[in-house]
């Protein structure tokens, strides 16, 4: 009997080791992006030279302001969740 309740709690300490390191990962991964996005105004640009476009500071601060709002718009809708 003793062995019975012994497995048990192994696995349902696994179960919860597993969910709360998700949840901390996950945490983790989304201050690092914010933090750090992987998008950059220098990357932007290189897209646009890419595509044959001469990018002004402009343009490329346009496209990172869109980039940045579609950021805080998913952001909003996640807190109304």
């Amino acid at each position: 009997m003793k062995l019975w309740l012994a497995i048990v709690l192994i696995v349902v300490a696994l179960i919860v080791g597993l969910i709360l390191g998700f949840l901390v990962a996950r945490k983790y991964m989304m201050k690092y992006l914010r933090e750090n996005p992987p998008i950059t105004e220098e990357i932007v640009r290189t897209m646009m030279t890419q595509m044959g476009r001469t990018p002004s500071e402009k343009q490329v601060r346009q496209v990172m302001k869109s980039i940045n709002a579609q950021y805080d718009k998913q952001k909003k809708e996640k807190k109304k969740k």
